[in-house]
């Protein structure tokens, strides 16, 4: 899941970058409302973390922006103003969520969560796919009750497959999805995350299947 940190106050944008990556997540951070816009048109997001003071064009006007071009990608808004009529206006411009500051980065990652979730159809952060039990807020990945260890990256890409059955994605669009604009891979490093969940996957009802030319789809396996 790629996510883009719209925060001018850089210790604080440090602080939610390191650990969305560390949780595995693709994370790209802009400074101010313009240089945000701007990765808005070029880039797919599955999320957006935006402050509210920005220099340039502040949160509020870039939120409309994106709304008025009806841009439905989920923001989790960031702000200092606890007022009600301030998080009324934000809700009624398109904010799915607000934060106020000062936050616990837990509570950050429990509402990126359920925003992540609430955009691909899932309605706990636990669910079960035949034999396999994937847990977003715990990160842990069952086969027959049996503990699967995956790295983060690993877990996102499971987490993508999960949020997307049935559909093929391309190595391109796995590859933007999971790594950030600071983190240039090469496509074969796509073949080689996909392999190694494969491998750690065996036995699970999930099979994901290379679709040549195309890329990858993963589907549900019935008993029989």
């Amino acid at each position: 899941m790629r996510i883009l940190v719209v925060e001018d106050t850089e210790d604080l944008a440090d602080a939610i970058v390191h650990r969305l990556r560390k949780l595995g997540y693709a994370v790209d951070w802009a400074a101010d409302g313009n240089e945000a816009e701007e990765l808005l048109r070029q880039e797919a997001y599955q999320l957006v973390l935006l402050d509210i003071m920005l220099p340039g064009m502040d949160g509020q006007a870039l939120l409309a922006r994106v709304r008025r071009r009806r841009d439905a990608t989920p923001v989790l808004v960031m702000t200092a103003r606890s007022e009600v009529d301030v998080k009324i206006d934000l809700l009624d411009l398109g904010a799915d969520d607000f934060i106020v500051k000062p936050f616990d980065l837990r509570e950050l990652e429990a509402r990126c969560r359920a925003l992540l979730r609430r955009s691909h159809g899932l309605s706990a952060s636990k669910a079960q796919f035949g034999n396999l039990t994937f847990d977003a807020a715990a990160k842990k990945v069952e086969v027959e009750g049996r503990p699967v260890e995956v790295g983060g990256r690993e877990f996102r890409l499971l987490e993508l497959f999960l949020s997307n059955l049935n559909t093929v994605m391309s190595k391109e669009d796995l590859m933007d999805r999971l790594f950030s604009l600071d983190q240039p891979t090469a496509l074969n490093a796509i073949e080689l995350y996909v392999s190694r969940l494969r491998r750690k996957l065996d036995g699970a009802s999930l099979e994901i299947r290379t679709v040549r030319g195309l890329g990858y789809v993963a589907e549900i396996r019935t008993p029989g």
